[in-house]
């Protein structure tokens, strides 16, 4: 018996301020609407459902676990999410491998990298 990824779901304090983020950095829809708790459909180019999850206490600390997203063009892709309301943490580059650190409008980090897709 295995198990295989069916949804990430990120916790945060507004669900809908994230839902706006979210969506537009995906290019996806709501799938689902229950208030404190949101799906959004997978992305077009394809990917897992991403739930979004009003939670009591803010966000303490690093992530534990975080999303990595691939590119062709990184540079492009950090300024058009920057300009959606993400922030940039920091870059790092190894060989063969390049990514930006951001985090969305609560604070949740993420990665962008060209390298892997």
């Amino acid at each position: 018996m295995t198990i295989r990824m069916g949804m990430i779901t990120i916790d945060c304090a507004d669900p809908k301020v994230l839902t706006q983020f979210w969506t537009a950095a995906l290019g996806t829809r709501v799938e689902q609407d229950h208030g404190e708790f949101v799906m959004l459909a997978p992305p077009p180019e394809g990917g897992l459902m991403v739930g979004i999850q009003q939670v009591p206490e803010p966000r303490a600390g690093k992530n534990r676990v975080h999303i990595d997203f691939g590119t062709e063009d990184r540079a492009a892709e950090v300024k058009r999410l920057v300009e959606l309301g993400a922030k940039e943490v920091s870059e790092h580059e190894v060989p063969g491998l390049a990514w930006t650190v951001l985090t969305d409008p609560e604070g949740n980090e993420f990665c962008v990298s060209a390298g892997v897709h």
